[in-house]
């Protein structure tokens, strides 16, 4: 008996050589699969989008021999629209969280010193972004646009002492994160409101960000908005685009903790033989580890062909019909199919869904741990253990 199990700890520590080299190979597949997809994605899609609030700046031509003068203001009213509409993209083993943006901007300046013309700037989201249908509209009339240094730039005359109304609005596309900022370092924003709409339910926002100052939800979506009378602030309102759950880091976290996986059915199955005197050699027992194996060498290489759920089922079967196709020629159906079939499917299939959820896999594992320890305490408390490797003992002595 100690033979046996000195053999079953070298075959699970071959097993776990084995996904350790499995998960460094998903590790690197992964890391140049996002290095090369996301250079792409960005060039076809569009990058991270923040879009900076725009200035005004007002030209007081010369008189009574003064110098002409331009003074730079921000805005002094803003009301904005964004609806942001999620459309993620596969990419290999990665899921990116693509999106649309829908911004619509109504801004309104002072016209300090009762200057004669305008120059209003927006700065756009950064290289690589794309825009389209951008219009700008001041004082109810729309006007000819150019782009210079980053930044969209209207020039119009203004009547003197009035305030300068500018409607701007533009469809764009971006990954990961959609932000909102009122320039570098610490801002002011007068009678600022921004609305926006979600299409997706698991909102998120990046640390050190504006919170809404009221949610609601709307159908599959939120309603957001961020509304304040006299802000001053040094931090921008930021929207993180939920990410659907990714392949190839979930293969990685499945494949890596395949060994504690194992050594639980290797315990719960040596359990049941010696309860019920099933002899079980040390090669049955390597089968059973490379049926194991199998599933997660399958699931590495199938999910990122085909969805997850359905990677996961196809190695699901897979694996529990090499296992409970052999144990039924080893020590018949019964065994097979009620035992360890049904400890694989705890230990296996159970286990390896419980890592889908990353934040509470911990915590499941762990319980599940436990009501193993206590099943296996329950049935083996009457069992004579000196009497169950006696046999083995005595023949090893008997042998010499």
């Amino acid at each position: 008996m100690t033979t046996r199990i000195i053999a079953l700890i070298l075959i699970w520590l071959a097993a776990t050589a084995g996904w350790i080299v499995l998960g460094t190979t998903l590790l690197v597949r992964t890391e140049q699969s996002d290095s090369a997809q996301r250079t792409a994605l960005g060039g076809l899609w569009g990058p991270t989008q923040t879009q900076v609030a725009p200035s005004f700046s007002y030209f007081t031509p010369a008189s009574g021999g003064h110098k002409s003068f331009v003074t730079t203001v921000d805005a002094a009213r803003s009301r904005i629209v964004v609806d942001l509409n999620l459309d993620p993209r596969r990419k290999g083993l990665l899921w990116y969280n693509t999106y649309g943006v829908a911004f619509a901007g109504m801004y309104r300046g002072g016209n300090p010193n009762n200057a004669a013309s305008v120059i209003f700037r927006l700065p756009l989201c950064g290289d690589g972004a794309t825009y389209d249908n951008v219009r700008v509209v001041v004082n109810g009339r729309p006007v000819s646009t150019t782009v210079r240094d980053g930044e969209v730039v209207a020039s119009v005359p203004v009547r003197s002492g009035e305030p300068t109304n500018v409607a701007v609005s533009y469809n764009s596309r971006g990954v990961g994160t959609w932000s909102y900022s009122f320039g570098e370092g610490v801002n002011e924003a007068h009678d600022f409101d921004l609305a926006m709409t979600t299409n997706f339910g698991a909102i998120d926002f990046s640390g050190g960000t504006l919170s809404p100052t009221t949610e609601r939800r709307s159908g599959d979506g939120w309603k957001l908005r961020w509304n304040y009378g006299d802000l001053i602030a040094a931090r921008p309102i930021s929207m993180v685009l939920p990410e659907r759950l990714q392949p190839g880091p979930l293969a990685q976290r499945i494949t890596f903790w395949a060994p504690l996986s194992l050594l639980f059915y290797f315990f719960v199955v040596f359990i049941i033989v010696t309860i019920r005197r099933i002899d079980l050699h040390p090669m049955n027992y390597f089968f059973l580890a490379a049926s194991f194996f199998a599933f997660h060498l399958l699931f590495a290489y199938t999910v990122d062909r085909l969805a997850v759920g359905a990677a996961f089922a196809l190695c699901s079967l897979v694996s529990m019909f090499l296992t409970i196709s052999y144990l039924r020629i080893v020590a018949g159906w019964r065994f097979a199919a009620v035992e360890a079939g049904l400890a694989q499917v705890f230990y296996l299939i159970l286990f390896s869904l419980a890592l889908f959820n990353e934040g509470s896999s911990g915590l499941a594992i762990t319980v599940g741990a436990i009501l193993t320890l206590f099943v296996t305490m329950q049935v083996t408390a009457r069992i004579k253990w000196g009497e169950r490797f006696a046999p083995a003992a005595s023949a090893g002595a008997a042998a010499h």
